[in-house]
This record gives structure tokens, C-alpha cells and sequence, in this order.
């Protein structure tokens, strides 16, 4: 079971928050997010409501203040949904295709892959099926920009989700003790 406490101000001052699931509306708890410290589990943050916007991946720690994680890759100031990363401990296995709908060429994963472009070749990536384990998927090689995170299931179209301006480009395998 994961643990995240928001802090409205800086240094884990201010109103609080716990949880210990997802959350679709941190703004109905408290009126700002200025800090967060991860007690146990894994988690992912969104800019929106409903686990929409950008994501930035969270794991066990503290996180003193917006800044010092944008410093770390997050690309927005503003928390307002989270979700809690379940513990996994399988086989890993996603399939990539560079199109929408399944279309196109289609490679399989069973680890991390910092540069999809050099490993397979493939220009684009448009849909997947991630048939085992949790992963993120990266904006660029080497496992920077902009993530996205999928659980298992099929994604028939990245352009449907809102991501028609991303060109997902790395995709890591989520390996921590969540």
C-alpha cells in the first residue's frame, strides 16, 4: 500500500493532505501543492484533474518544493490528480506499433529502451499493447521530456489520449519496490 502526503507551502508546511489511493481532485483538499514526501509506493502526479495533463513519476522520498522537482524533469508547476502505482513483480512485456490502431511496424519489449528510433529503427510510435508490468514512456531518448504512464492494457491511439504532439521516443520498465 503506497503513502503520498501534499503540503500546501514549501517544506511540508502548511494544510495537508494524505492519501493512499488515486486521486482525482487534490483541488478539493487543498488550494495549492508546494511540497510532497512519498512514505511508501510509487505514484504518478498530473497537471489535471482526472489523471490528465503532463505526469511526472514519484517514488519513495521528499520533494521540498515544486522547483527543486522541476529541476528533476517535472515539466509543470501545478499537482492536481494523482495515482498510486500498484507493486509489481512479474514479467515485463509491452508491444510498440508505429501506428495508430496496431498499424505498422511492431516490435515487442521485455526491458528498457533508451533510444526506440536507434533500436528499432522505428520513426514513430502511435499505439501499444502493454500485456505485462507498468511503464513510462519518454518524450525523448534516454529517458527525458515529457512521460506518459501506461498499466496493462491496449492503447489503440495515442492522438485519441491527447498526445498528438509527442513523439515517444524511450520507454522504461517502472522496477521499483512500488
Amino acid at each position: 500500500m503506497g503513502k503520498i502526503i501534499f503540503y500546501e507551502d514549501r517544506n511540508f508546511q502548511g494544510r495537508s493532505y494524505d492519501c493512499m489511493s488515486d486521486c482525482s481532485d487534490i483541488s478539493s483538499y487543498l488550494s495549492r501543492v508546494g511540497s510532497i514526501r512519498v512514505d511508501s509506493g510509487c505514484f504518478m502526479v498530473y497537471e489535471c484533474n482526472s489523471f490528465m495533463g503532463n505526469q511526472f513519476f514519484l517514488r519513495r522520498g521528499e520533494y521540498h518544493d515544486m522547483q527543486r522537482m522541476m529541476s528533476m524533469g517535472m515539466m509543470f508547476d501545478t499537482i492536481r490528480s494523482c495515482r498510486m502505482i500498484p507493486s509489481y513483480r512479474g514479467s515485463y512485456r509491452m508491444r510498440i506499433y508505429e501506428r495508430d490502431n496496431f498499424g505498422g511496424q511492431m516490435y515487442e519489449l521485455m526491458d528498457d529502451c533508451d533510444n526506440i528510433m536507434e533500436r528499432f529503427r522505428m520513426s514513430d510510435c502511435q499505439s501499444c499493447h502493454v500485456m505485462d508490468g507498468h511503464w513510462l514512456m519518454f518524450e525523448q531518448a534516454h529517458y527525458r521530456g515529457r512521460m506518459v504512464y501506461f498499466r496493462p492494457g491496449e492503447y489503440k491511439s495515442f492522438r485519441d489520449m491527447g498526445y498528438s504532439n509527442m513523439r515517444f521516443m524511450s520507454i522504461r520498465r517502472i522496477t521499483d519496490m512500488c
